[in-house]
């Protein structure tokens, strides 16, 4: 383990994909700290220094010069925040690989929209567990990596174990075009953030269906509501899911075609299944079968989810999902 000693001016990104880079980009732009963004390869690292930017993941975006590229793990080392930005299914590795560099005093911060597909765990106990660290905080809500990379401006939640502890975050994060709001909820932002990509699987699949903006909209309300039961459920706050985290987040992912999440749903809607088109690298697609059987589990209802759970797993094809979805019982919104 790292030395306990941590300078809390001192942030290191971890994962130089399009959104950790843009974590970075807008962090090292505020001045406030000293920040490091952790590539897995060197050649990012030798493009940066050539370029001024990460054009493998944000093509064309000049990045501030007071940012720093690296490859080596140790620059950890004493960090007071942490940011973990890798895809949500890679953030056991990444703690495991990194505990021996992440001192006991930093403030370690997820920044994906997930659960664990082998466990259905919320990525703040997969990490913690890995890292040996309690406390860990989420980073969450609607925000493209482009946006936020060139400047646009764009609000997030950032939930820790206390409010003040997540406004402690919030300040050192925020810049002067990206604005983040602390909660304390870590339960309702990260099941927001997971759910919302489910969701917009399904408004896709509405869209390359051809079903119109009026089955878009039903699908947008209807999961929210799916969302706010299953929050309450695993022991969230139910009005998290009407802020930033979940409708704020929702309505970007569901209507937006940067939205990967969208397109796959889009793809399914066309085709009218699953076949051949691979879920692997969206985050919605391993959500959803695992949301789905937690639900279950759960005794929670949450038939989009589940519907959209059997689409991706080959269960059931478009046609006759939607068709069970408008045969359900008619009940009190």
């Amino acid at each position: 383990m790292a030395a306990e000693s941590v300078q809390k001016d001192r942030i290191v990104v971890v994962g130089s994909g399009a959104f950790g880079t843009a974590l970075a980009a807008v962090a090292a732009s505020s001045g406030k700290a000293s920040v490091t963004l952790l590539a897995r390869r060197e050649s990012i690292v030798e493009d940066f220094k050539q370029t001024g930017r990460n054009d493998s993941a944000l093509p064309g975006i000049d990045l501030p010069g007071a940012l720093i590229v690296s490859d080596d793990p140790a620059v950890l080392e004493g960090a007071g925040i942490v940011l973990f930005a890798m895809p949500s299914q890679a953030q056991r590795e990444a703690g495991r690989s990194l505990y021996g560099f992440i001192g006991k005093g930093a403030d370690v911060v997820i920044c994906a929209k997930g659960m664990e597909r082998a466990s259905g765990r919320l990525l703040t106990d997969v990490v913690e567990e890995e890292l040996h660290l309690q406390n860990v905080a989420v980073l969450s809500g609607p925000g493209f990596a482009a946006d936020i990379a060139k400047g646009l401006p764009t609000a997030m939640v950032v939930a820790a174990s206390s409010i003040e502890r997540a406004a402690v975050l919030a300040e050192a994060l925020s810049g002067a075009t990206f604005r983040l709001y602390p909660s304390a909820d870590r339960i309702g932002v990260q099941l927001g953030g997971a759910l919302k990509n489910v969701l917009a699987i399904a408004c896709g699949i509405v869209e390359g269906a051809g079903l119109g903006d009026s089955a878009r909209a039903a699908l947008i309300s209807r999961g929210l509501a799916e969302m706010s039961r299953f929050v309450a459920a695993r022991g969230g706050e139910a009005d998290t899911v009407r802020g930033l985290s979940g409708l704020g987040d929702l309505v970007l992912t569901a209507t937006s075609h940067q939205s990967r999440n969208l397109r796959y749903g889009i793809a399914l809607g066309q085709s009218g299944s699953a076949s051949g088109h691979s879920g692997e690298l969206v985050e919605g697609a391993f959500a959803a079968s695992v949301a789905a059987d937690v639900a279950r589990q759960l005794g929670v209802d949450m038939p989009v989810t589940a519907a959209v759970a059997a689409i991706i797993d080959g269960k059931m094809d478009v046609k006759t999902a939607l068709e069970r979805l408008m045969s359900r019982p008619i009940t009190q919104e």
